[in-house]
């Protein structure tokens, strides 16, 4: 064996267990947001991606290292192709290519992507060259100035949202004063049995004029009204107001007291 097969033996060994690696750092993660979502943080999402983003870097460095041979100057040739299912493909796989056809040869051998994709990463390339450097100057600073204003209003909407939880958290009433009011207005709890004087519906004795208001209550008693015009009775006690003219009306029963203009209460 000379000293480049050596050389690229121990870097194809060295890719190979990098590779490993970042794959199992795949596949724990995709295990975690398809199974652990519900108790998913924010940083240990932030901790796999900064794992991933290690471990990318370091498979970079091996690959752009001064002792690594140029990988794309190597050709790989198919030495065996069949149809047949081969056991060690698939350990080697992971179950994940069971035969080595000429069917699966071209995508798995490939060295360049697809003509599709080429035709678009070479416009890409053109259409980058088209641009000064001043416009290209240009286009960075109205980017990074996009990205400014967007960091700032994330920044106020967090500040809005932890300003309006303390608001909604904050207390604004006394929960012994709001229970000792319902149960006043519900089961009637601490108010007092005693009336104030004058609310109540009997007449002290005690009060001037009662018994003359009793006593005239006692003797009222219903007196139609004549028809005659403008007479004027003194001192009628619990007249009914006859609703006379207007038929299909029944007469009122509100009894009033009618006293006359021109006499004096106490005149005799």
């Amino acid at each position: 064996m000379t000293r480049e097969e050596k050389q690229l033996e121990l870097t194809l060994e060295a890719l190979i267990s990098q590779v490993a690696d970042l794959k199992n750092s795949l596949v724990s993660f995709i295990y975690k947001l398809e199974n652990e979502y519900d108790r998913l943080t924010w940083p240990s999402v932030l901790d796999s991606f900064a794992l991933l983003s290690g471990q990318l870097n370091t498979l970079n460095k091996v690959l752009k290292h001064e002792k690594t041979p140029l990988l794309r100057n190597q050709v790989i040739i198919p030495l065996v192709l069949s149809p047949d299912r081969d056991e060690e493909i698939m350990r080697q796989t992971e179950g994940r290519v069971p035969v080595f056809s000429h069917e699966v040869v071209p995508d798995h051998l490939r060295t360049k992507p697809d003509p599709e994709v080429e035709e678009q990463e070479k416009q890409l390339i053109t259409d980058a060259a088209r641009i000064s450097p001043d416009g290209a100057q240009k286009q960075i600073q109205s980017l990074n100035k996009m990205c400014s204003n967007l960091l700032e209003k994330i920044s106020k909407e967090e500040r809005e949202s932890e300003s309006g939880g303390l608001r909604q958290n904050k207390q604004t009433f006394n929960p012994t004063d709001t229970n000792a009011l319902v149960a006043a207005v519900a089961f009637g709890k601490g108010l007092s049995n005693r009336r104030p004087p004058g609310s109540g519906g009997s007449v002290q004795s005690g009060q001037p004029g009662a018994g003359a208001i009793i006593a005239g209550a006692s003797g009222m008693q219903q007196v139609p009204m004549s028809s005659a015009p403008a007479q004027q009775q003194p001192m009628l006690a619990g007249v009914q107001m006859a609703q006379a003219g207007q038929p299909g009306k029944m007469p009122s029963g509100i009894k009033t007291n009618i006293k006359s203009a021109s006499m004096h209460p106490y005149q005799r």
